[in-house]
C-alpha cells in the first residue's frame, strides 16, 4: 500500500522469525512480540473457549494460526489478508507450508466484501464448529485499518446469515428429515410432464391482491397462473382457478391453505420436505428439491426431482423461480406487498380469516386475534408520498430484498402490479435468449427402497469421528461428505436440545436418530 516500503525479518529472542513492517519513512513496526511470539500467540489462543471457527485478521508470521491449529477443538482457521505485494514478501521469507497442508486452514487475499461473506457462509457450520471468534493481528491492522474495518462488516453480515439459517435448522431439522423420508417411501413419483410457458403471473396473498383481482381476471387467459399456497384460497374465493400451486413449508398448517379444496386441473408443486399429506390432495403433484441437503442428494439420483431456487425463504420467491425455470419470458407479480399496508395482513379469502373466525368468542373476537397476529413481532411504520402507510417487519424486509436481488440475475422480465405495501426495486431482465434450466423431460427409473438402502449404508459407513473434526471430514470421500451434509439440520435440532454435547456425542446421536427414522 501507499506507506509500505517492505519487510525485514528479525529473529525473536526466544526464537521465531518475526516480520517487521517498514513504512516509507523507514520506521519499523514488528507484527509480533520480539521476545517470544509463540508464547504471545498461545496466550491469546488459550482465551478461545467454545469458538471452533477462528477468523484471523492478518497473517503476519503465522504464529496465531500455528497456535490455533495445535488445538483439536478448533475446526477452522480462516485468515484474511490484503495486498498481494505484502503477502508475496511474507511468503518469500518464511515457510508457511505447514499451514497450507492443514485442511483446517484457509487464507483469502484481497477478497471483495461479497466474496468474503460468501466464503464464511459456505464454511462456517455452527453445529460442527460451535461459536465463531474474530482475532485481529493488531499491529497489522493499525497500519492499514480501512480494508480490515470493511472486512469486519462482511464478517458481521455473514454471521447474521448463518445464525438465521441455523435457527431455522434447529427448529425444523427433525421435521424436515421425517417429511422427506416419508415422501420418498410413499411412492411420491408423479407422471406429470412439466409445462413450457411464455407469460406467467405469480400470485402472492398480500392485501393488494384484493384490489388487483379484477385486473387479473381480465388477463386470465393470457397468463399461466402460479399461486403461492397462501394465495390459493384467495383465488378460489374470487372463482379463479390457477394453473399451478406451489408450497415449500414443512409444517402441517400448510394444509389449511388447501381446506377449500384443490381443483383437479391444478398442478401441485411441492418441496420434498412438505408434509406428506399434501401429496395426497392431487394426482398432479410434482416434487422438487429446495435447499435441503437431503433433497439435493435425492435429486442427484432421481432426475424427476428437479432443483429449484428457494433461497429467498418464502413461497413467493419460490413461485418466481418456478415461473422462470418453466421458461416464462415475462412474469407479473400480484399481491407481493412484503408488508402490512394499512395494518392489513392478507388479502380477502386467506385461510387466516376463517381460522380466526372459527376460534373467536366474546373474550377473543376476530379483531383481537387479527391484531395479536399483526403485532406479534416488532413493526416499523412507513409512509408513501401519497400519505398511505404500511407496517414492515425485519422478516418481510428480508423477503423483499431477496426478491429484488434475484431480479438482477433473472432473464425474465418482471412486472410488479401496483400494490399498497412496500415498493420493490427490481433491476430488470437481461437481454439474453431464454432457455430452460435443465428440467427433466424423461423420468429415469428410480426405486425408493433401493435408494433408502443405499442411504442407510452410506450413513453407517461414515465411521466414528476422532477429536479432530476437520480430519474426520477430510477423511470422507465425495459420497461420504454428501451423506454427512444431509444430517446436519437434524444435528442442529438435537444440539439445540442438548447444548452440552460435544461433536462426537452429537454425531453418534444424530446418526442413530436418522437410522431409526429410516427403519420406519
Amino acid at each position: 500500500m501507499g506507506n509500505f516500503s517492505g519487510f525485514k525479518f528479525s529473529e525473536a529472542r526466544a526464537g521465531g522469525l518475526v516480520p517487521v513492517w517498514i513504512d516509507s519513512n523507514g520506521k519499523e513496526y514488528p507484527l509480533h512480540s520480539m521476545m517470544d511470539p509463540r508464547k504471545e500467540a498461545k496466550r491469546l489462543i488459550d482465551t478461545v473457549q467454545n469458538e471452533g471457527f477462528l477468523i484471523l485478521l492478518g497473517l503476519g508470521g503465522g504464529f496465531f494460526a500455528e497456535a490455533a491449529l495445535k488445538r483439536n477443538d478448533i475446526g477452522m482457521v480462516f485468515v484474511i489478508e490484503y495486498d498481494r505485494d505484502v503477502l508475496s514478501e511474507l511468503l518469500a521469507h518464511r515457510d508457511y507450508s505447514h499451514l497450507f497442508q492443514e485442511p483446517r486452514f484457509r487464507l483469502v487475499v484481497d477478497a471483495s466484501l461479497e466474496e468474503l461473506e460468501g466464503q464464511i457462509v459456505k464454511l462456517y457450520q455452527p453445529v460442527i464448529h460451535g461459536g465463531i471468534r474474530v482475532i485481529p493481528l493488531r499491529p497489522r491492522i493499525a497500519l492499514e485499518p480501512e480494508p480490515f474495518n470493511l472486512a469486519a462488516k462482511a464478517i458481521e453480515a455473514a454471521i447474521d446469515r448463518v445464525s438465521a439459517d441455523y435457527s431455522v435448522q434447529a427448529h425444523f431439522g427433525k421435521k424436515w428429515f421425517s417429511n422427506i423420508l416419508k415422501n420418498v417411501k410413499n411412492s411420491y413419483r408423479s407422471k406429470q410432464n412439466l409445462p413450457s410457458i411464455n407469460r406467467a403471473a405469480v400470485i402472492a396473498a398480500g392485501p393488494s391482491l384484493s384490489l388487483q383481482i379484477e385486473q387479473l381476471k381480465k388477463k386470465r387467459d393470457e397468463l399461466f397462473l402460479i399461486a403461492a399456497d397462501t394465495s390459493l384460497p384467495c383465488l378460489l374465493y374470487e372463482k379463479i382457478i390457477p394453473d399451478a400451486v406451489i408450497s415449500i413449508d414443512c409444517q402441517n398448517y400448510s394444509y389449511y391453505h388447501f381446506m377449500g379444496g384443490l381443483p383437479k386441473e391444478c398442478l401441485l408443486f411441492l418441496d420434498l420436505l412438505s408434509p406428506p399429506l399434501l401429496a395426497t390432495l392431487s394426482d398432479k403433484h410434482i416434487f422438487f428439491s429446495g435447499g435441503h441437503p437431503l433433497t439435493r442428494y435425492i435429486s442427484s439420483f432421481d432426475n424427476s426431482v428437479f432443483e429449484l431456487d428457494t433461497s429467498g425463504a418464502n413461497v413467493t420467491f419460490a413461485a418466481l423461480s418456478l415461473a422462470e425455470q418453466l421458461g416464462a419470458g415475462e412474469i407479473e407479480l400480484y399481491g407481493a406487498d412484503f408488508s402490512y399496508p394499512g395494518a392489513v395482513s392478507y388479502a380477502k379469502g386467506a385461510y387466516i380469516y376463517s381460522h380466526f373466525d372459527s376460534g373467536q368468542n366474546r373474550f377473543s373476537p376476530l379483531e383481537a386475534q387479527s391484531s395479536a397476529f399483526l403485532y406479534r413481532t416488532p413493526l416499523t411504520k412507513k409512509f408513501h408520498p401519497d400519505g398511505s402507510w404500511y407496517y414492515e417487519t425485519g422478516t418481510l424486509k428480508f423477503y423483499r430484498e431477496k426478491l429484488e436481488e434475484k431480479s438482477g440475475s433473472m432473464k425474465a422480465k418482471l412486472v410488479p402490479i401496483d400494490g399498497l405495501g412496500a415498493k420493490m426495486c427490481l433491476k430488470g431482465s437481461k437481454d439474453e435468449e431464454l432457455s430452460h434450466k435443465g428440467f427433466p423431460r424423461e423420468k429415469a427409473a428410480f426405486e425408493a427402497a433401493g435408494f433408502l438402502e443405499r442411504y442407510r449404508t452410506g450413513l453407517e459407513k461414515l465411521g466414528e469421528p476422532g477429536k479432530n473434526v476437520a480430519k474426520f471430514l477430510a477423511s470422507l470421500d465425495d459420497e461420504g461428505r454428501a451423506v454427512f451434509a444431509t444430517i446436519l439440520p437434524v444435528a442442529a435440532a438435537l444440539k439445540k436440545r442438548n447444548p452440552d454435547w460435544g461433536f462426537q456425542e452429537l454425531f453418534r446421536e444424530t446418526r442413530a436418530y436418522c437410522l431409526k427414522i429410516l427403519r420406519f
